[in-house]
């Protein structure tokens, strides 16, 4: 069984950055894309994909966050990342990661992440 677990997350401040870490179990880790999506109370179930990353490490990015989001991934330790800078109100969202298993889609969680002054 996959399992998911974020951290990371918090309150900062517009501007701030913040490294949000999902460790990851029970994956083909190294064969999975993988990714982080989020989710607001206004999209009620919906969420957004922010970042992908592909077994080959080759990413693609929601618009609003290119040039200040970065995510990666650490094959030898099962982990994946989402470095988040100059955040802004608007990111405020529960982010969650993401891995597609074979043509299953897992997501974790999730850790809050609050931008505010």
């Amino acid at each position: 069984q996959v399992q998911l677990v974020e951290s990371g997350g918090g309150l900062v401040q517009p501007g701030g950055s913040l490294r949000l870490s999902c460790s990851v179990s029970g994956s083909s880790f190294r064969a999975s894309a993988m990714g982080w999506f989020r989710q607001t109370p206004e999209q009620g179930k919906s969420r957004t994909l922010v970042a992908l990353i592909m077994p080959s490490g080759a990413t693609n990015y929601l618009d609003s966050v290119k040039g200040r989001f970065t995510i990666s991934r650490d094959d030898a330790h099962d982990r994946l990342y989402l470095q988040m800078d100059s955040l802004r109100v608007e990111d405020t969202a529960l982010y969650q990661c993401y891995v597609l298993e074979d043509t299953t889609p897992y997501w974790g969680p999730g850790t809050q992440v609050t931008v505010s002054s």
